[in-house]
């Protein structure tokens, strides 16, 4: 049997693997073998037929492996990596008193030290391609895509199109406000035209950030650009309550009334949507990022993910900028629909395993406006994908490989990452650059950037509210 080293993978020349099974998108197939050249999957096939259809490639044997498609976060924050250890024991609505102050305390070094670093812990978490919704940030969005390729991820790059900075509930609509933003907008799209890692997006905070006239033109350029729109939509209470007042519409059914559905739209979060707004989704092919570690750490509910599967709405797995760790991604969002929904119902499967792979892997591609690039293993797609050792403790008594990645697999089971056909982890480490000591640098930056950032946190830290408990 052949070890598998680093040396074996690490070719700028086409590459024949040969794994032990591939996942396919109708399962794991054994057998099966890849051809990846030029960035891209040649071929895949059984092991044998690739072998004589391309006799000059040596084939690469990857003894005890899975080769699968890399895991794609639908809904990320880059440059919030600095504050991930702030997010603990929060109450909903944490952007207004963390998030927006701490990337107000960013400069262009600081900001491409957090979203690499944030793109680092992706790459060891299995991701291959991460959404990141824009930078509040004072820097060039340049920036964070500099960050993200020299890390080596694929990146779907939103810029924030806000234009109402006032009281939403006094701001007018603003013609000069909006033009900027939409030639802004115009200039992003064209930006990354033809990048093999960026793909560019828009993004807008929140409905009520920006004017009626702006939602509905920026989701007609994301349409014509074929680019996507983010929005967090339904996501609190608070903000769910205040479009009523403003609008007499919950935020999903305000950006209806203006034409900003569609397949255009990504709404991260969508927790609390109504009968009337899971149809609404599903009648206009509106995508929704669902985050559940989110929900569980600082949010009002679960989205009712397993019910949008069974209606064919469109939606991919998000951290939300909580942990970069795909496996504990696609277990949080199987375990947050049996406690949020299966325990009352007796819903023992909850969309059983593969309904979660798939919506972390190729759901989550569609959903970013990906889904003719990745997320797939399949001839003519970008080759981003994992190998996963087999062998470990959790996965070697193999019986459901789907079921036995959602629920036993982890970061430390992946062996090698590939983007774009080139490795770009191996056993945890980044190739071309020296990740523990970019770490090091970033945790110094992270230091200076949250000491001047005027953060508000409601909680202390666990020490803290143990020994003030311990005390009373």
């Amino acid at each position: 049997m052949t070890q598998l080293t680093r040396d074996l993978l690490d070719s700028s020349g086409p590459l024949l693997l040969v794994p032990d099974a591939v996942l396919l998108p109708e399962g794991p197939a054994h057998g099966h073998a890849v051809v990846v050249a030029d960035g891209s999957f040649r071929a895949v096939g059984p092991a044998g037929e690739l072998a004589r259809t391309h006799p000059h490639l040596d084939a690469v044997t990857l003894p005890g492996h899975l080769l699968m498609p890399g895991f794609v976060d639908a809904h990320h924050h880059l440059t919030q990596s600095f504050g991930s250890a702030l997010a603990f024991g929060e109450p909903s609505e944490i952007f207004r008193r963390v998030w927006v102050p701490l990337e107000g305390a960013l400069d262009e070094e600081s900001a491409y030290a957090a979203a690499k670093l944030a793109a680092l812990e992706a790459l060891r978490g299995g991701f291959t391609t991460v959404t990141d919704a824009g930078t509040r940030a004072d820097v060039d969005v340049d920036v964070v895509a500099s960050a993200a390729r020299d890390a080596g991820i694929r990146c779907v790059l939103g810029l924030v199109c806000n234009d109402v900075t006032s009281d939403p509930a006094t701001a007018a609509e603003d013609f000069a406000s909006t033009t900027a933003v939409i030639e802004s907008a115009e200039k992003h799209l064209a930006r990354y035209d033809g990048d093999p890692l960026i793909h560019a997006s828009l993004a807008v905070s929140i409905p009520e950030a920006a004017t009626s006239a702006t939602l509905h033109r920026t989701a007609r350029l994301a349409a014509e650009a074929d680019a996507i729109v983010q929005i967090h939509v339904n996501e609190h209470l608070a903000g769910v309550e205040r479009s009523l007042v403003r609008h007499g519409l919950r935020p999903l059914e305000h950006l209806h009334s203006i034409g900003a559905l569609g397949p255009q739209l990504l709404a991260a979060h969508a927790t609390l949507l109504t009968p009337r707004e899971l149809t609404l989704l599903a009648d206009t092919g509106t995508a929704v990022s669902y985050n559940p570690v989110a929900s569980a750490w600082k949010g009002n509910a679960v989205a009712p993910a397993t019910a949008m599967a069974e209606r064919g709405i469109r939606f991919g797995l998000g951290t939300d900028g909580t942990r970069g760790d795909g496996f504990r991604l696609t277990e949080a969002a199987e375990f947050a629909q049996r406690i949020a929904y299966g325990l009352a119902t007796g819903d023992s499967s909850c969309g059983a395993g593969w309904t979660w792979l798939e919506h972390a892997t190729a759901g989550g591609a569609d959903a970013v406006g990906l889904g003719a690039r990745t997320g797939t293993v399949a001839e003519g797609l970008a080759a981003d994908f994992l190998l996963v050792d087999l062998t470990t403790p959790e996965l070697a008594l193999s019986r459901d490989v789907p079921w036995e990645l959602v629920r036993r697999g982890n970061r430390d089971q992946i062996t090698a990452v590939f983007v774009a056909g080139e490795l770009r982890l191996w056993r945890g480490l980044p190739t071309g650059w020296d990740g523990p000591a970019f770490v090091r640098q970033a945790a110094e930056l992270a230091r200076t950037a949250v000491e001047k950032a005027p953060i508000t946190r409601v909680h202390p830290t666990s020490t803290a509210a143990r020994q003030g408990s311990t005390a009373r």
